[in-house]
């Protein structure tokens, strides 16, 4: 393992046992086991990967396919009378 990797690897587990304090399930019930962990770990990949998809359909993704927001007027071009 290359040092970033280790410093990212050592970040994301430092974040993840300070967010078990707190963590709760969607149902609302606390994370107390292994099974309760992995529920709670993909109840988060879930959120990433769908705030992420969000993101990519609003802003575009660098590809040319999203809009830009900031060049927008809401009208696509076309003229209102």
């Amino acid at each position: 393992m290359y040092t970033n990797e280790r410093q990212i690897a050592l970040s994301v587990l430092e974040g993840l046992r300070e967010d078990l304090t707190y963590a709760r399930l969607n149902n609302g019930s606390r994370v107390l086991d292994v099974a309760d962990l992995r529920q709670y770990i993909y109840e988060q990949m879930s959120r990433i990967r769908t705030t992420a998809h969000v993101t990519e359909v609003l802003y575009g993704n660098g590809n040319g396919h999203g809009q830009d927001i900031s060049k927008s007027n809401g009208h696509n071009g076309k003229v209102q009378l």
